[in-house]
Order: C-alpha cells, then sequence, then structure tokens
C-alpha cells in the first residue's frame, strides 16, 4: 500500500497474503485501507489466496457510526458493499478466519469471502434492529443464498446470538476447528493447498459460481462453457496436463 495502514495488518506469507484488523469496529478508514488492500492483492499474481482475521479476541462486531445524516448513512452503506463485492469477486479465494466475537456488519465482510472458518469459542450475532439499523454489507442478501430465508431471517430479526457449533449446522460457517490454536494453521493449509492449483481456473471457477447462484441455469451454464473453452487458450492447461502424464506436480504461472 502506498501508506502504511493504520486501522489493518498485511502480511504476505509466501503463496499468500493475511489480511488482520487492528480494532472491533469498522470506520471509514478502515474501509478505505481494506479496500486499497484488496485492490492491491488482486493485481499481485504472487497472491494465490488471502486469509482475513480478526486481532485474536474478536473478527469484528460491526460498524463505527456516530452522528451520520441519512446521506452520509447511505454513501457509508455503498462503500461499504463495493468492498464486499470485491471481496467476493476478487478471482482469488477469501478465507474468514473467525476468532472471536462475529456481529453486525463484521458479518458482511465473512459472508463475502469464500470459507468461514471458526474457533470453537467464537459467537455470531447480528443485533443491528435492536439499534434500529439494517444491515450494510450485504447481508440481507448474501445469507438467505447462504442459510436459507426463514433461518436469515430468524438471525437478523431477533439478533440471538448463536455458537461456532450451531453456525456450522446451519452452514453459516464451513468448519470449526477443535481448539483456537487451530484455527490460523487450518487457514494456512487451506491457503497452501489452494496454492498449487491453477490461478485462473480457479478465478473461472469462483466467476462461475458467483454469477451462477444469481442468474437462470441457462445464463449460467452458458457461462461455465464459454469459461470451459477459455482455460484451453491458457499456458497452465497445458502445464496441467503434461505434468499428469509425467507423474509431478505442476507449476502454475497463471497464464
Amino acid at each position: 500500500m502506498k501508506y502504511p495502514p493504520t486501522t489493518i495488518r498485511v502480511d504476505q506469507r509466501d503463496s499468500f497474503a493475511l489480511v488482520a484488523l487492528r480494532q472491533s469496529r469498522i470506520n471509514a478508514a478502515m474501509l478505505d485501507e481494506l479496500l486499497s488492500a484488496f485492490a492491491e492483492l488482486q493485481g499481485d499474481d504472487s497472491v494465490r489466496s488471502i486469509i482475513l482475521t480478526g486481532n485474536g479476541e474478536f473478527f469484528s462486531i460491526g460498524l463505527e457510526l456516530k452522528d451520520l445524516s441519512p446521506e452520509q448513512a447511505r454513501n457509508f452503506a455503498l462503500k461499504s458493499q463495493t468492498l464486499a463485492n470485491l471481496i467476493e469477486n476478487l478471482g482469488k479465494p477469501v478465507i474468514a478466519a473467525i476468532n472471536g466475537v462475529l456481529s453486525g456488519n463484521g458479518c458482511g465482510l465473512a459472508l463475502a469471502c469464500a470459507w468461514r472458518i471458526a474457533s470453537p469459542s467464537a459467537k455470531f450475532a447480528y443485533p443491528k434492529v435492536s439499534s434500529g439499523v439494517i444491515t450494510a454489507f450485504g447481508e440481507a442478501i448474501r445469507l438467505p443464498q447462504i442459510i436459507g430465508k426463514a433461518r436469515a431471517l430468524e438471525f437478523l430479526l431477533t439478533g440471538e446470538p448463536i455458537s461456532a457449533d450451531e453456525a456450522r449446522r446451519i452452514g453459516l460457517v464451513n468448519r470449526v476447528v477443535a481448539t483456537p490454536a487451530e484455527l490460523m494453521p487450518a487457514c494456512e493449509e487451506l491457503a497452501k493447498k489452494i496454492s498449487h492449483n491453477a490461478p485462473l481456473a480457479i478465478r473461472y471457477a469462483i466467476e462461475t459460481v458467483n454469477y451462477g447462484s444469481e442468474t437462470s441455469l441457462d445464463n449460467g451454464l452458458q457461462l461455465e462453457s464459454s469459461l470451459f473453452g477459455m482455460c484451453f487458450a491458457t499456458e497452465d492447461v497445458l502445464e496441467g496436463t503434461k505434468a499428469f502424464l509425467e507423474k509431478r506436480q505442476p507449476m502454475f504461472k497463471g497464464r
């Protein structure tokens, strides 16, 4: 980044990057720094995947909003949705390592990620309606797609917290590790597995899944067949075939 971030920490580790939130509440400065960080990581070919996490005690407990006018609040929501859309459509999988309380619009960050892996002590809640506001990160759109309309409404309208195990049961998270100490190693192991696969194929798969979940079956199938054809114009598909025949690990370059 052009200037050192103050609300987040960004570290590159081999083939993946770690983005950690330094504070519990999302404010305008954090939005700007996250947008800048993810835009840079999107263009960095050496980064194959990203882990997004909190500081150990929380993942995120929502927005820092004080004395906003309706127009300011709308603009804040639009920027929040831009960030969530960037994360979801980055072309590189983002793994949410949920290591504490995940509440309010912090859920929007996690829901935009490709995977959500949680510590057993993690807690999930959405008490926004008790404060007189609704979602701002697109949670009301993504949550029903992930856990279904009825469960999404229960989660959003009651504000009742749920445990990590319950979040796993309803599909809100992909996996709950056995102990808090295992969270980051599990996320890093997944990130390293991703790095062995073809970057363009990963990008096309993400694009197909995201588009296919929002359109008709016919449109989704058309995109899938088009991107399948595009794979055969890449060097990676030749390398993958050659490596398979030679019984070795492929060395993909994303070209």
